[in-house]
């Protein structure tokens, strides 16, 4: 127990404060093939490009105990592209959807129409138009387009950035937020259990006191002796805590382990599970809208290729394969300490895109919730962690074990000469 608590003089203090597990972020972008035909109407056709895999590195500052048994931090995530692992360069073009331009164009189509109108001569000036052809560098990290300053000319507020825009430009060099977790100094029961994020104790992007909560850890450790039913963490990217509900048990390189998976009904709409009713407006199920936490953007998330989703949404787009062996997350956990072993996280980015009246560039295109990539965070303990782990939780308890029914056997015939020579 004192060495799962999050205290300098424990052993696993390090292995928290930096987390010796080699992580690795794996993209895969989705090309749209014709995107001149969903101009005018046509199905999206898409190609999976990719993986382009970066080494991720993460590190924790600021580290700050507290009186009442809880630590402060900020947790840093450095992304390297590992040109070895990828399928791909991040020099290599891909046709996406304009994100700018199509989600402004859905962000705006209440707003007036001399306005939408202004906008659409604006973007025509600027040669904007609904397809883009980029390098994956760019997409990821950012490019200078004009239609930013564009757009807060003509909406102040509607995009509260400036200078480059990029989907992962937030993500490098940056933190996930200020953490506060419970140490386990007094209650192992509570260690990891985050008690607020950015020194709130519950989120304000949903529509219920139950989405609202901020429930479980920061999802890199749990409280040990863990039961096999369910586990909770909070995740700033989702804006949202999560359940994962317990799949099976099993060893990972002869440590035994939990594996928990995604119920059906994690991005299960309102209808078909009652509960997330307050993550709604709501489409169909599958998909979880996240305008709210993302300015306001016609942003969704998902399993990758609309696994668990409604069939619906895989009909509306072709080149989407679901599987479970792909495309499923899992986190086996070792139960006695809580620590994982073994993670695939994944999530898939889509957009909302279709037709605008008065913005002309959105052409013909039909209502669709378009995917744009997805990714999976992988790490698992190796090396010489994993040797001292399966040292310390599986050899000796099974040598000590064994030694104990030896004893147990030796003691039996002094026993019974005992009992003789009583």
């Amino acid at each position: 127990l004192q060495n799962v608590r999050i205290d300098p003089s424990s052993i696993s203090f390090s292995m928290w404060k930096d987390i010796p597990v080699p992580f690795y972020m794996s993209v895969h972008f989705f090309e749209v093939l014709n995107p001149k035909e969903v101009l005018q109407g046509a199905k999206p056709v898409l190609n999976q490009r990719g993986p382009y895999v970066y080494r991720e590195i993460r590190y924790k500052t600021n580290i700050t105990f507290h009186d009442n048994d809880t630590v402060s931090f900020l947790e840093y995530r450095k992304l390297f592209f590992q040109p070895d692992l990828s399928n791909g360069s991040e020099e290599e073009y891909i046709v996406v959807p304009n994100i700018l331009m199509m989600g402004a164009a859905v962000m705006m189509e209440n707003l007036p129409n001399f306005v939408k109108l202004l906008l659409s001569g604006a973007l025509a000036g600027l040669k904007q138009e609904a397809f883009m052809n980029r390098t994956v560098g760019e997409i990821m990290w950012g490019y200078e387009d004009p239609l930013i300053d564009t757009i807060n000319m003509f909406v102040p507020g509607l995009i509260p950035f400036k200078g480059k825009f990029g989907l992962f430009i937030e993500l490098n060099n940056s933190n996930s937020g200020l953490f506060t977790v419970n140490t386990g100094m007094k209650n192992i029961s509570r260690v990891h259990m985050v008690d607020s994020w950015n020194g709130l104790k519950k989120v304000n992007y949903w529509r219920s006191s139950e989405c609202n909560m901020i429930n479980g850890t920061t999802g890199e450790m749990w409280p040990p002796f863990m039961s096999p039913t369910s586990l909770e963490f909070y995740s700033p990217d989702a804006c949202r805590s999560m359940t994962l509900v317990y799949e099976r048990s099993g060893k990972f390189e002869g440590v035994p382990t939990y594996r928990f998976v995604a119920p059906k009904t994690l991005f299960a709409n309102g209808t078909d599970y009652p509960p997330n009713e307050g993550f709604c407006p709501c489409m169909q199920s599958g998909i979880q809208n996240v305008s709210t936490c993302r300015l306001n953007a016609p942003i969704f998330i998902s399993h990758p290729h609309f696994y668990n989703a409604d069939p619906a949404l895989v009909n509306a787009v072709e080149g989407l394969h679901p599987s479970k062996e792909q495309h499923a997350l899992f986190l086996d956990v070792h139960p006695m300490t809580g620590i994982p072993m073994n993670c695939s996280i994944k999530l898939q980015l889509n957009l909302y895109i279709k037709q605008v009246s008065g913005i002309i560039q959105t052409g013909k295109i039909k209502p669709v919730v378009l995917p744009l990539l997805w990714f999976a965070e992988s790490g698992s303990i190796e090396g010489s962690v994993l040797k001292e782990f399966y040292t310390n939780l599986v050899l000796i308890p099974s040598l000590l074990d064994y030694l104990q029914y030896i004893f147990l056997g030796l003691s039996v015939p002094l026993i019974i000469l005992a009992a003789v020579l009583m």
